[in-house]
């Protein structure tokens, strides 16, 4: 599936969500993509989790 169509996608199902569940509803949509996409990019190998945490504690 292209971005686009991605994209398409979680607009739609947040416009649903912020009609049938309100603002906190709306908000808290946001805040679980938000975690899933940073899983999602973790898992992909996207994003390097030991380049963020591994300097603090390898002192």
């Amino acid at each position: 599936m292209s971005a686009t169509r991605w994209c398409l996608a979680v607009g739609l199902v947040l416009g649903i969500v912020l009609a049938f569940g309100g603002w906190l509803a709306f908000l808290l949509t946001i805040l679980f993509g938000l975690i899933g996409l940073l899983v999602g990019l973790a898992a992909d190998g996207r994003l390097d989790l030991q380049s963020l945490f591994g300097r603090a504690s390898s002192r």
